[in-house]
């Protein structure tokens, strides 16, 4: 099948699907009411994303005219249309949304108000409030005619004001000021009021005061609005070959805060002559992706708006549990693993298990090495930390770290220094290819039998994202998985040594071959009348050639059944295409970020565990490692997962040719069954389970 001529969704439009339903949640009246603020939070930050990379990209597409469209496969002018027109269709709904959330929150006696809405008691408190806490942390910047208009940072959020002289001699001005929530709150809580509980953003805090500012100079304020500029994030890293891959990734991540804008979001009341004045001074006209909004933006923030009120307004997030072969505290986790594969599901289990293991190792005395990928590492990491004391207790230790995993470049710069100067063995990364891979290798040395122990993982090493997306890490001391895992590490040491893998599926070099194997095994099968089907769940599908395959295995009768979090380019409902696809999407409390991927196998399945999606970055220029699963607890225990997830009807949507984003729901009298909640209820009740079989082997024993 040409994949040029397959059906296919544009990424760009189907990613703007996903986060409409991020958006959803913030809609959908059973989430809670703060819950649904900070999803309010998570679409905007999101959006962000999507301007800083993907339309930064598509703007710099555009200016190679037609060479892009053989390039990229549609007209970027065009695109850049489409994809505002739907923002804006977007922005329109968030505002909705919003203004929805304020009534529930007065509902729940917690109001949030603007300047104009202050009581005379919280007037002073805001006025006291900005005096003592906030205008020390302002740095308002007059603007003209006659001076450049000041640059204007990435992320940060400013109120644009103008100004009326109150001499005749002097000329009107504008300023710019920069909302910092750094360095101060978004969010200012007012005092109590009997019930009642009150929030003023720190945007109205500073319009309230705005004229304490300047009044001092000769100005009143007629107008503050709200502005933000999104810039574009690609990093241009040179080909000096005299400077090292730390070097030019540090130097890049400077240049990107002074990327071209690429988005300006400015409140919709803005009058024409502020509006006129902007536009000009920032060389932008109403097609270089102007949106109008409303009254706030950088809402980002609002993924840390306050918990305030009852309990019943915030998820309830159970404690995780400890795996139930480590409940006994003085559990070695290296002589678990050593008997038994082990198999965590975050955010259900505990992160923990990973740094106590780490840790254990950097003590023991047969430990010898550790090596292990770092992607994106946590501002405080306990996993970076643990490799420290490796070091300090004479283990060899060896730290791929991935300079290039977009917007943790900086973080990731300091914990490689931090590691190098503690005396760890640290690789920048791999030419040409981004190190996604999630993996560590522990090599021990017991009565003079070299041990390994490897995590091969779908998620970063990473506590605080484990508290909130979902993953697994596959611990395992299985003699060839680990031998092959060293494969993938001497390759990151020496270039040269590509290897070889009977096991492993490795990218860029056999990953999509392995993949394209498997589904015309499933397709040869389904021709021969055999059982055929592959489950296959993933955060993003975009790659061509494996949709193209796909199409192909439903067109010979393989069932086929996606579960794709984000980005989506197949359709499905295409007769003749796709016929024999079914596509669903989960977005809830947790983030889903496993990658699963099962075949039939004409009865013998396949399992893979792995960090890569299909997308052709994954499978042609990163370096990504798919494990078979071979423990059969552990197989069981994925394939009642994803029948879990399958089974939903609550936060459940399904992917359909027009990207409506319907919910699957449940029928008349059937039970309502939320994915994310019943997954941990059914590892509790494994844990449960075994743990009373053992409770009863140990009573018999001793009776």
């Amino acid at each position: 099948m040409a994949k040029k001529n397959i059906p296919y969704i544009n990424r760009e439009m189907s990613w703007l699907s996903f986060n409409e339903r991020v958006l959803q949640e913030a809609a959908d009246p059973t989430t809670p009411l703060i819950e649904r603020i900070k999803f309010l939070g998570i679409f905007s930050n999101n959006r962000d994303e999507f301007y800083r990379v993907r339309v930064a990209t598509i703007k710099r597409l555009s200016k190679l005219g037609k060479t892009a469209v053989a390039i990229y496969g549609d007209d970027p002018g065009v695109l850049l249309q489409k994809l505002q027109r739907k923002v804006i269709e977007q922005q329109n709904r968030f505002e909705e949304i919003y203004n929805e959330l304020i009534h529930e929150l007065a509902k729940n006696n917690i109001f949030i108000i603007n300047e104009k809405q202050l009581s005379a008691s919280q007037q002073q408190f805001v006025k006291d409030y900005f005096h003592n806490e906030v205008i020390s942390t302002l740095y308002p910047i007059m603007v003209d005619d006659t001076k450049p208009f000041p640059y204007m940072k990435d992320k940060s959020g400013y109120l644009f004001v103008r100004l009326s002289a109150t001499n005749e001699k002097l000329r009107s001005k504008y300023a710019l000021i920069e909302i910092s929530s750094k360095s101060i709150s978004r969010f200012v809580q007012l005092p109590q009021e009997g019930d009642k509980k009150y929030i003023i953003l720190i945007d109205d805090v500073i319009r309230y005061c705005v004229n304490d500012i300047f009044s001092v100079f000769g100005y009143t304020a007629k107008e503050a609005i709200n502005i933000k500029l999104t810039r574009d994030a690609e990093l241009d890293i040179d080909s000096d070959v005299s400077k090292s891959m730390l070097e030019k990734i540090a130097k890049s991540v400077k240049e990107r805060k002074k990327g071209q804008p690429v988005r300006f979001v400015y409140d919709s009341t803005m009058s024409k002559e502020m509006l006129s004045f902007i536009m000009k001074k920032l060389g932008m006209d109403k097609k270089d992706n102007a949106i109008p909004g409303g009254r706030y933006h950088n809402f980002k923030d609002f993924i840390n708006f306050p918990k305030i009120g009852g309990k019943e307004l915030v998820y309830d997030h159970p404690r995780p549990l400890i795996h139930k072969y480590l409940v006994h505290i003085n559990t070695s986790i290296l002589r678990v693993v050593r008997d038994k594969d082990i198999l965590l599901h975050y955010p259900y289990h505990t992160f923990d298990h990973i740094i106590t293991l780490l840790r254990e190792a950097s003590i023991d005395p047969t430990v010898e090495s550790i090596k292990i990928t770092l992607y994106r590492v946590a501002d405080s990491s306990k996993i970076a930390n643990a490799l420290i004391n490796a070091v300090k207790n004479g283990k060899k230790v060896t730290v791929l770290v991935e300079l290039q995993a977009r917007f943790d470049e900086e973080n990731n710069i300091y914990w490689a220094n931090k590691l190098q100067e503690e005396g760890a063995n640290v690789i920048y990364g791999v030419p040409g290819l981004k190190v996604h891979s999630k993996l560590f290798l522990i090599t021990a040395r017991e009565k003079g039998k070299e041990i390994r122990y490897a995590h091969i993982g779908t998620g970063n090493f990473n506590e605080k994202t484990a508290r909130i997306y979902t993953d697994f890490s596959l611990l395992t001391a299985n003699k060839n998985i680990t031998e092959e895992i060293k494969r993938v590490f001497d390759f990151y040491t020496d270039n040269f040594k590509i290897g070889t893998y009977k096991h492993l599926a490795v990218a860029p070099f056999y990953m999509r071959k392995t993949f394209v194997s498997l589904l015309n095994k499933e397709i040869s099968n389904a021709k021969a009348g055999k059982k055929a089907y592959v489950t296959l769940k993933m955060n993003s599908l975009v790659d061509k050639e494996m949709i193209a395959k796909l199409y192909e295995a439903s067109q010979a009768g393989v069932q086929v059944t996606l579960i794709v979090r984000g980005a989506c380019s197949l359709v499905t409902e295409i007769e003749g295409f796709s016929d024999n696809i079914k596509a669903y999407s989960i977005v809830d409390k947790y983030l889903e970020h496993a990658r699963i991927f099962v075949f039939c196998n004409n009865g013998d399945e396949k399992i893979y565990l792995t960090s890569a999606d299909w997308m052709s970055r994954n499978l042609d220029s990163r370096s990504e490692v798919a494990v078979p699963v071979y423990d059969e607890e552990i197989r069981k225990q994925i394939r009642d997962i994803l029948n879990i997830q399958l089974s939903g009807n609550t936060k459940v949507r399904i992917l359909d040719k027009r990207q409506e984003n319907r919910y699957v729901k449940a029928k008349p009298g059937q039970k309502k069954i939320r994915v994310q909640d019943e997954v941990y209820n059914y590892l509790l009740a494994d844990k449960k389970a075994y743990l009373k079989t053992i409770h009863h082997t140990q009573t018999t024993a001793t009776t």
